[in-house]
């Protein structure tokens, strides 16, 4: 069973790597659209590729506040942090268990 505890343990650092690449990338994203950047930009155009997706998911069922504030951003993050907490102990838990 310890092939499998090491698989799991595998899995949980690497969900953990992806989790806190995508934060950073969700980070970048949020400053770069305070400074109104140019759309045709392979990098914005990759950020925004990235992160609308998940931010038009959240803004589906939190709309935009009434001065213009988007609150996509902080969900997204919160939510990465909570799966980082959550989910990647519960893997890391569930692979000691397992050798």
């Amino acid at each position: 069973m310890f092939i499998v505890g090491n698989l799991v343990y595998a899995l949980a650092h690497v969900v953990d790597i992806t989790l806190s690449i995508y934060m950073w990338v969700v980070i970048i994203s949020a400053l770069i659209s305070w400074v109104n950047p140019d759309p045709y930009n392979p990098i914005v155009r990759f950020l925004y590729g990235i992160t609308e997706p998940v931010f038009a998911f959240v803004r589906r069922y939190l709309p935009i506040l009434p001065m213009g504030l988007d609150l996509s951003p902080l969900i997204v993050l919160l939510a990465i942090v909570f799966l980082q907490q959550f989910l990647v102990k519960t893997l890391i838990q569930l692979a000691e268990a397992l050798r």
